[in-house]
């Protein structure tokens, strides 16, 4: 019993210094990256309810950051304080800090448009403007006047597409309307769209539910080329999807993070009983 007894303990402790030993290591490589935006206390108020309490969150440059968790627990809503969507909503009051290169994001003297072109949003279900595939892509750069001229415009609009992937298919037909592309070519149509403003961020929320498999794969490959040029956070219910695409995930759940850190930690060896119940499916 006392040899049993000690090999138990033995295993214990080597379980405790590894998990030290990752922690440790998690820590040293999320140090060496830069933070992109920061959320600091941020609290989310509508009207009398509260949906979000004390989130701190660092989201690191050319990284992809997953927000994972339940239905209602707050993840759309703090993917939307990004980029200050919930400026929309009259009775929404955001309190906290959430900085962008160190910037606060909620400064009055901030202009909330150009914050907008800094960090785009690709919505749920894909929403191209009833406009041509050109049009669609060049709105944003005309309304921002980031092309001197129509030739630059041009270029612009081109590699827009070139990096959503999506040039080739459409390359002769820029002419014609966007809504008459299929679904997956529709949300890359929208991806092309927020990178031609030329944004630090990009947001997405939920980017492949309305999706197909096949279009649901081509927009993960996408998401996985982009990163080395942009910051993404992505919202996602599907646990293989964060799996696959984030290098980081914070699991939300009634309007607190639970957990966060490196994706293969969290999916691996999460610290908190809740984050294991709802990875492995036990409620969600």
């Amino acid at each position: 019993m006392e040899v049993q007894s000690a090999v138990k303990d033995k295993v214990e402790q080597d379980k405790a210094m590894a998990l030290k030993e990752e922690t440790a290591k998690t820590a040293a490589n999320t140090a060496a990256k830069t933070v992109k935006m920061s959320g600091k206390d941020v609290c989310v108020y509508y009207g009398e309810k509260q949906a979000l309490f004390d989130v701190n969150l660092d989201i690191l440059e050319n990284s992809v950051t997953s927000l994972i968790g339940p239905s209602g627990c707050g993840k759309s809503t703090f993917l939307r304080c990004l980029n200050r969507m919930n400026d929309v909503i009259d009775i929404c009051r955001v309190t906290g800090e959430i900085t962008l290169e160190g910037d606060d994001i909620y400064d009055p003297s901030l202009d909330v448009v150009e914050l907008r072109a800094r960090v785009g949003m690709v919505f749920q279900k894909p929403n191209p403007f009833p406009k041509s595939i050109y049009d669609n892509v060049a709105y944003g750069p005309r309304i921002h006047g980031i092309t001197a001229d129509r030739t630059e415009l041009d270029e612009l609009v081109e590699s827009s597409l070139q990096k959503a992937g999506l040039w080739n298919e459409v390359k002769d037909r820029v002419a014609e309307s966007g809504t008459g592309l299929s679904g997956g070519q529709q949300q890359r149509l929208c991806i092309a769209r927020a990178i031609a403003t030329k944004p630090d961020v990009i947001l997405m929320d939920e980017p492949c539910s309305a999706l197909d498999p096949i279009a649901t794969a081509t927009i993960e490959e996408l998401i996985d080329e982009l990163r080395a040029n942009y910051t993404i956070v992505i919202v996602t219910h599907s646990m293989q999807q964060a799996a696959r695409v984030s290098q980081r995930t914070a699991f939300f759940h009634l309007g607190k993070i639970i957990e966060e850190g490196e994706t293969t930690q969290i999916f691996t060896n999460p610290q908190d009983e809740k984050t294991q119940d709802y990875i492995t499916g036990r409620f969600g």
